[in-house]
């Protein structure tokens, strides 16, 4: 790493203007300055280091080459973005990166002009880049339309329907593949492996050019010509498959070294339609840790900069990520037909240790939300128990998926929904807040909700052991509560848990913001004099009224409490039966409101939400 202090061209950059007024000599070392930079700056905070540093030389060879924001430069998912916020004059909030108040992680619309789409989720990038190139193209402009796109993003299904729709048509396009044969964790697949075998051969669209141009002069022969070019492209050169899908291909070549890509992208600029330029690069790259680990380093907390060792807390309690891995493996040692399946995250839902223990039935499908469930529905045909291993805003992308080939067949799917609720400082890209809304709906579904890292094993095993049919298991990100491990059990399907007995109404908890709930409950009892029936509510669906209408005084307040939009949330449900029971008291529905958090930590933004046990005191008082 260069001398911390030899920041000046780095402090010098407050823009793209800037960047453009240094000669191409000095772009080397404002490349190393900004990794420098991004692994001091991250240390104590952590963030999506390794995406950064791979995309650095990338990154100024962009913004020196285009003209942001006239030009309009797309960041698939937006993790790899931090060189590009530097340049485009957001370096002095770096160090607020995912903080409360500060920096977005992702790319972000309101957070900059030049963030010119937003992003979090995968494969989007090619899709809205050609939007751009179409609105330019009807509103007779100019400017250039540029989609940034890993290679592990490019096997999503989403990137392939854009790649036919552009190249199928003659609008000016470039579609920059970043080919560092990883997404988070290693690619699979077979777009993985045709990249894998991808040639080099700088001469060859030169060559191809060059002949065309004579050839064209002699119909009949450039036809013969053509034929004999498209089979010797088939064995020798590396852009078939995009050439034969419209696009005309260059590369691949090397993403950090900018005698080649300054020209390349200086040649790309005069090129008409669409335009794929593959480009090489390392994820991690300046960082040795990073580079020798690069699924650790994607994303991750705060670490030791000259160790390059996380920084975590040893008598943190067990997550509940970790809770949901080791009882699958538990349950998977007894049950040979439990197969797991991940989209692109082994390691980020739980599943790298089972991965080495069931190789064989441990699949993932790289980031192909909705093949993984219809695959997962095929599993459970044929006599097998997939388990869908999911972040809860991932599972948004397969919803039909859900609806038509899994809930309408009833086929026995169980769906592990980890970061539910609250994420904290991915923000609202991330944040699991209609899963409760968009499954409680559905017919066949069965969906529970752990109040703590105990029951989540409990309702892991009911799930593939006591029900038949779909089912989702909704959990947050984070630490539980540090509970003794159990033997998991069975729980009986559809019933809550009677924690507290009460006259004076009645507080439903859903999942984890159980603790709070129970701590707000015994807040109100010693400081108000009023003794709430407390429920563990357990099952969103199907819903026990039975024990909500059996605990609810006629006349005393109902207060749900839920981490999830309110809006279609289990509150609204609870609050008609109760009704239709003849209860007729205060209604107070803890949720959600109907907008999109902000970045943070948990605690930040739950306390914001008055999620928080005082939030939740708060508001039962005012109904009392």
């Amino acid at each position: 790493m260069s001398d911390t202090k030899n920041l000046d061209l780095l402090h010098a950059i407050d823009g793209v203007d800037a960047l453009k007024r240094l000669k191409t000599s000095q772009l080397p070392e404002l490349s190393q300055q900004m990794r420098d930079y991004l692994i001091e700056t991250l240390a104590p905070i952590g963030g999506h280091l390794g995406a950064g540093l791979g995309v650095v030389e990338l990154s100024v060879a962009l913004h020196y080459v285009f003209d942001s924001p006239r030009d309009k430069i797309v960041w698939d998912v937006g993790h790899q973005a931090y060189p590009h916020k530097i340049l485009t004059g957001r370096l002095q909030g770096m160090p607020t990166m995912r903080q409360y108040d500060g920096l977005n992680g992702f790319t972000k619309r309101k957070e900059s002009e030049h963030d010119c789409f937003g992003a979090g989720h995968a494969s989007t990038s090619i899709s809205a880049a050609y939007g751009f190139a179409i609105g330019r193209d009807l509103q007779h402009q100019h400017n250039h339309a540029i989609a940034v796109i890993g290679d592990g993003s490019l096997g999503g299904g989403m990137a392939f329907e854009a790649l036919n729709h552009a190249g199928g048509n003659e609008n000016n396009l470039l579609v920059i593949l970043n080919d560092n044969e990883m997404s988070i964790a290693p690619n699979v697949g077979a777009m993985s492996s045709y990249l894998a075998r991808i040639i080099t051969d700088k001469n060859y669209t030169h060559a191809k050019e060059a002949a065309k141009k004579i050839l064209n002069k002699v119909p009949a022969v450039f036809d013969v010509a053509k034929r004999l070019e498209e089979h010797v492209k088939g064995m020798i050169t590396p852009g078939t498959l995009f050439e034969e899908l419209g696009f005309r291909y260059i590369g691949p070549i090397d993403g950090h070294d900018f005698d080649t890509l300054l020209p390349t992208l200086e040649n790309c600029k005069d090129l008409k339609g669409p335009v794929l330029l593959h480009v090489l690069t390392k994820k991690g790259l300046g960082y040795e840790p990073a580079e020798e680990d690069p699924e650790t380093w994607h994303g991750l907390g705060p670490y030791c900069l000259k160790s390059g060792t996380p920084v975590k807390n040893a008598n943190a309690p067990k997550t509940y990520t970790q809770a949901f891995g080791d009882t699958l493996i538990h349950l998977a040692q007894e049950d040979a037909s439990i197969v797991a399946i991940t989209a692109a995250m082994p390691g980020g839902t739980g599943l790298s240790k089972f991965a080495k223990m069931f190789p064989e039935r441990c699949i993932d499908v790289g980031i192909a939300e909705q093949h993984a469930l219809t695959f997962a529905g095929g599993l459970a045909c044929s006599g097998m128990k997939p388990v869908v291993a999911i972040y809860s805003t991932f599972l948004q992308r397969a919803y039909d998926q859900i609806i038509h080939d899994i809930c309408i067949q009833n086929l026995h799917v169980v769906m592990c929904l980890d970061r539910a609720g609250i994420v904290g400082a991915d923000g609202a890209t991330h944040t699991g807040m209609f899963d409760i809304a968009y499954l409680r709906c559905l017919p066949n579904m069965t969906m529970m909700c752990p109040k703590d890292e105990i029951e989540l094993t409990h309702m892991l095993k009911t799930a593939l052991e006591d029900i038949d049919g779909p089912v989702a298991i909704r959990y947050p990100r984070g630490s539980g509560l540090g509970l003794e491990s159990e033997t998991p059990a069975l729980i009986p399907v559809g019933k809550a848990e009677v924690i507290e007995q009460g006259k004076d109404g009645l507080i439903v908890s859903v999942g984890t913001r159980f603790s709070d709930a129970k701590a707000a409950v015994e807040t109100l009892k010693e400081e108000d004099k009023k003794d709430f029936a407390l429920l563990n509510l357990r099952f969103v669906k199907p819903l026990d009224v039975d024990a909500i209408i059996k605990h609810l005084p006629k006349h005393k307040p109902l207060v749900v409490v839920e981490e999830g939009v309110g809006e279609g949330g289990i509150g609204e449900k609870i609050a008609v039966e109760a009704l239709k029971s003849g209860w007729s008291g205060a209604f107070v529905h803890i949720a959600m409101p109907d907008v999109f958090p902000e970045h943070g930590t948990q605690a930040e933004i739950l306390r914001d939400l008055k999620l928080d046990k005082m939030g939740i005191v708060e508001q039962v008082r005012g109904v009392l």
